[in-house]
């Protein structure tokens, strides 16, 4: 990178650091480092949450989605839109999670189901979160590795020393410093100036794209897939089989059962100052996604023409030479993954202008100190809250000490994330190892967290039923994948050969019987893919907790308690409980867009302005389906000329609004929110135990 380049991506960095220094200060409590001290508006869990939730590891994982199956099997990710917005505007599960005044998932869990329970569940979490996570810090050296051209060895007084564990450790060190700054609070407010700047970030990026290629360009690449492989024509993906349309389903039934489930980000969850304000930011949510989501697209696409378009052949034969070069393992299936996933952050840096370099650099240094900090304070703070000090039995520690041994334990997820990146030999896409090692968690938590919100029948046995089946299926189906070309066919083929046969013929008629997906047996890798097997383990786990609760419920529990409803409510909650009369009062509308008594007249229209958008975008949809299907199928020209004037055109024109929105908004949630940190007592009964089926503080009467 040039000199402008190294200085615009690493000024900015500093300047995040410096700011989280600043604020480090304010975080005075337990929930202060938990929960930022349940102080934050809906433009700063927005904007910060969702920096948070779109990290540098994400970005990598959908460049190798979108470089293997372009805008087609995107389109039919459009089928979420109903479910989203259903869930975004009722705050399903968001909502009443935050009633609970949980700090983390499994607290909930001790006030819902039992202490064994809840130290079971944050002990699973925690492994599975800490393995999944323990993949974060290698991608992100490797990107900027290959984006900066940094060599694998560089010279220093004399000696030879490795860049990859060096800068790793520098890059966790900053993420690090973030979070143990002041927990949560810092990590909010470092995110949402991070989120800000990237706006405008992808704003100048998606331009300079445009600046290279042109969209005759992008239209002879992409329509140049072989039949079956469209990067255009969602009709034609029959010969995808790992990002395909089952792929999609899969995600939305997990999208909905898994809601809130996972815990990467989870203190975001609790952050915002009452349940409103929580579900007011995920309403802003809507409108907060576009740029970002249509910068990483674009660039994969961009990427994908550079490397195949004939008017950059010469250029794209430099960065393959470069990328064999440059990475190498003792694994050939390793290096081969990793010389796929580094592909497109080798093009990037190859195709973009001076200056614009180092700002996408920025946000990409900015993506992972956000996810990263975030998902050490995650894992870190379920070790401390929901394995040890349950542990205790409802016995405090002093705050000085839980804040002490909660840094401590993060200090250790970012060390034990070090030491798996140096050794772990990835063999597969990002995403599916996502799927892989989240679902080992996620297959049981998802009928867990349901059933404990809206179920008065969901038991503790039902629910250690669901986590163990879960659990369970995961392992087995990760160890699987991993050691399939390794140990298990060899075995089979040698021991077993009918089993094999019999295997293969079983895929072969699922293969016929499901039109969108395609599955192929044989010694390379295990039929399935993680996200297939994310699916079993979700089903089989509802079926787990469903039965068993039904057979062990002696007395419905009570919710009105565990929500603070009615009698329970607390006196210095700022939310507005709903009464009978204002629930008659409701008109159908009201109750599809989840207005209710806490709705000003700007929430309306908020809400409103969600639904009209979400419906229309998704009316869109199913007419070109409609059409499609009854009518006459699209040529892959008409499909292109959809992707291009419709899903790019109109993303640009709404990002550029709601770039100013959110900075005009969030700069006013970001001024309240320290006016309400100078104003809070510390409460030192708000540190996450759980007496009685209640939280501490409320037994206190603080």
């Amino acid at each position: 990178m040039s000199g402008i380049d190294w200085f615009l991506a690493l000024t900015p960095a500093l300047l995040v650091i410096w700011v989280a220094w600043r604020v480090h200060s304010y975080s005075r409590s337990v929930a202060g480092f938990l929960a930022g001290g349940r102080v934050a508006g809906r433009y700063m869990v927005a904007v910060a949450g969702g920096e948070a939730a779109m990290g540098l590891v994400s970005c990598v994982a959908l460049f190798e989605k979108y470089y293997q199956s372009g805008f087609a099997i995107a389109f039919w990710q459009k089928l979420s839109m109903p479910l989203g917005l259903l869930m975004t505007l009722t705050g399903f599960i968001i909502y009443r999670y935050r009633q609970t005044r949980a700090m983390t998932l499994a607290q909930f869990f001790e006030v819902r189901y039992s202490r064994r329970f809840r130290i079971f569940a944050g002990g699973l979490a925690f492994v599975s979160g800490t393995i999944n996570y323990a993949l974060f810090p290698a991608v992100g050296t490797r990107f900027f590795m290959t984006y900066c051209r940094l060599p694998e060895h560089f010279a220093l007084w004399g000696f030879s020393l490795p860049t990859f564990p060096l800068l790793m450790g520098l890059l966790l060190a900053m993420a690090l410093s973030v979070t143990l700054f002041g927990g949560q609070l810092t990590i909010i407010v470092s995110d949402f100036v991070q989120g800000i700047f990237c706006y405008y970030g992808y704003a100048l990026v998606i331009v300079a794209i445009f600046w290279v290629f042109s969209f005759r360009e992008f239209h002879d690449a992409m329509l140049a897939r072989p039949t079956g492989s469209s990067f255009i024509n969602p009709f034609d993906t029959s010969n995808l089989t790992e990002f395909n349309l089952l792929f999609v389903l899969i995600g939305l039934f997990s999208s909905v059962y898994n809601r809130m489930s996972w815990q990467g980000s989870q203190a975001f969850h609790s952050s915002a100052v009452s349940a409103h304000e929580q579900k007011m930011g995920g309403v802003l949510g809507v409108w907060r996604s576009g740029y970002a989501a249509l910068m990483i697209m674009l660039l994969a696409i961009a990427a994908y023409t550079y490397m195949n378009h004939p008017d950059f052949a010469d250029r794209a034969e430099a960065v393959r030479m470069e990328l064999k070069e440059q990475i190498h393992f003792d694994d050939a299936k390793t290096t081969a993954t990793i010389q796929n996933q580094m592909m497109v952050p080798a093009a990037i840096r190859d195709f973009l202008p001076v200056g614009i370099v180092g700002i996408f650099c920025a946000i990409m240094i900015f993506q992972m100190v956000s996810t990263d900090s975030s998902y050490m304070h995650s894992w870190g703070s379920i070790l401390v809250q929901d394995v040890l000090l349950p542990l205790r039995k409802g016995k405090p520690w002093s705050p000085q000490t839980q804040v002490l041994l909660l840094r401590l334990a993060i200090s250790g997820v970012a060390l034990f994330a070090f030491l798996f990146a140096l050794y772990y030999q990835q063999t597969t896409y990002i995403l599916m190892f996502f799927a892989l090692t989240g679902a080992v968690y996620l297959g049981g938590a998802g009928a867990v967290i349901i059933g404990g919100l809206y179920w008065r029948r969901g038991t503790a046995a039902g629910a250690w039923a669901a986590m163990l089946v879960g659990a369970s299926l995961a392992v087995v189906g990760f160890l699987c994948t991993q050691y399939w070309h390794s140990a298990i066919y060899p075995w089979l083929n040698l021991n077993s050969p009918a089993t094999l046969d019999s295997m293969s013929m079983a895929l072969a008629r699922l293969d016929a019987a499901v039109p969108f997906a395609s599955w192929e047996f044989g010694d390379a890798k295990f039929p399935l893919s993680g996200q297939e097997i994310l699916m079993i383990t979700m089903v089989a786990s509802v079926i787990a907790y469903v039965s068993i609760s039904l057979l062990t419920c002696r007395a419905p529990f009570d919710l009105d308690r565990m929500l603070h409803r009615g009698v329970y409510a607390r006196k210095d909650d700022p939310s507005l409980p709903a009464t009978t009369e204002t629930e008659k009062r409701r008109s159908l509308w009201e109750k599809i867009l989840g207005v209710n008594e806490e709705y000003s007249r700007g929430d309306r229209v908020l809400a409103w302005s969600v639904f009209v958008w979400m419906m229309a975008n998704f009316g869109v949809f199913i007419v070109v389906i409609a059409w499609n299907v009854l009518v006459t199928r699209w040529s892959s020209e008409e499909w292109f000329l959809l992707w291009k004037y419709y899903t790019v055109g109109l993303t640009i024109a709404v990002g550029s609004i709601t770039t100013i929105w959110f900075t005009v908004g969030g700069a006013a949630d970001f001024r309240k929110m320290f006016e309400r940190l100078r104003l809070q007592q510390a409460n030192t009964s708000d540190d996450g135990r759980v007496i009685g089926h209640s939280n501490a503080d409320d037994v206190s009467g603080k």
